[in-house]
């Protein structure tokens, strides 16, 4: 649940810078930095869900996938053509320099879109959900066995080898918190990586 906090914040806080170096930006800057904070505006919505702090609503959370999903993956990637860094854009010129790490964190994020969206209706985390937290909960799998959220390595060091593994039949079996916590820890490793800090 702190894990849960902690990242949604750090990502809401990321997104939301992006919303301040709009002034000036042009054409595909302009378009990346209005997708940045589309995705951003959607975290904040959010986040109360994914904390147990409102009623869990799973056409809410599919709703953020959906947007999510639309932000990321080839439409992410494509909005970063090879010349498009420097003032306003805050693109690090790491993204083109290690263009295949980006690619994949960029397609990462699209498969764990579609992978909350299917797991939208198993609720939150045993414990944490104001609404039906799913049949899963109690059955000794994913969230149980030690291998994932219980580990430290999904939220650790090996978070980006563990969840390259999972696959949409696995994310769909996970608590929608879980997966909106990889969703974060995703967008943080790629913020960290490529994105400058604001001035």
């Amino acid at each position: 649940m702190k894990k849960l906090a902690i990242a949604g914040s750090v990502l809401a806080v990321g997104f939301a810078g992006a919303v301040f170096a709009h002034s000036g930006a042009t054409g595909v800057v302009k378009e990346r930095m209005d997708g940045m904070a589309a995705m951003g505006k959607a975290v904040k919505a959010i986040t109360p869900v994914m904390r147990g702090q409102v009623s869990y609503d799973a056409d809410m959370v599919r709703a953020f996938a959906e947007e999510v999903r639309k932000h990321s993956g080839e439409a992410m990637t494509a909005l970063f053509p090879e010349g498009s860094g420097g003032m306003p854009s805050e693109a690090k010129s790491a993204i083109w320099s290690d263009w295949e790490e980006f690619e994949e964190l960029a397609e990462q994020l699209h498969t764990l879109s579609e992978g909350l969206a299917m797991a939208a209706d198993n609720g939150l985390m045993a414990g944490t959900s104001t609404g039906n937290s799913g049949s899963m909960m109690g059955t000794g799998s994913m969230m149980n066995s030690g291998t994932m959220m219980n580990s430290g390595t999904m939220m650790g060091g090996g978070m980006m080898g563990e969840m390259g593994n999972l696959g949409l039949e696995e994310l769909s079996e996970l608590p929608a918190d879980g997966v909106f916590t990889m969703i974060s820890q995703t967008c943080s490793v790629c913020h960290t990586k490529y994105r400058a800090e604001s001035n």
